[in-house]
């Protein structure tokens, strides 16, 4: 049974940091890419940062790009996302997913139909 549990959210003023994990069980953490999604009330998920199986590769969306960093610990199965710089229109449900690895996936990170599983989601609140 795969489980993805994320945790670290919380509430933090305009400027603060905080950093997320997500601790992947119940399949082989490195077969797969990682990525992390938020989700606004009344608003659709949308795509917030994904990288390789490897490290070898990241991606972000252009709203955190140079604010938020994706990493992950193979050793551990856990994906991190650490934000910093926060603004209130970060204020959301954070959840983490996983999509297998292929040669040709990586161009979808960005979709979250491509996901193959997803984490319970972790709340951000940031405050002006």
């Amino acid at each position: 049974q795969v489980q993805l549990v994320a945790s670290g959210g919380g509430s933090v003023q305009a400027g603060g940091s905080l950093r997320l994990s997500c601790a992947a069980s119940g399949l082989t953490f490195t077969a797969y890419n990682m990525g992390w999604f938020r989700q606004a009330p009344g608003k659709e998920r949308e795509f917030v940062a994904a990288i390789t199986r490897g490290s070898s590769f990241t991606g972000y969306s252009n709203s955190v790009k140079g604010r938020f960093t994706i990493s992950r610990d193979n050793a551990k199965n856990t994906v991190y996302l650490q934000m910093s710089s926060l603004k209130p229109e970060d204020t959301a449900a954070y959840y983490c997913g996983g999509f297998k690895w292929s040669s040709t996936n990586w161009g979808r990170r960005e979709e979250a139909r491509n996901y193959d599983y997803w984490g319970q989601g972790t709340e951000v609140t940031v405050s002006s």
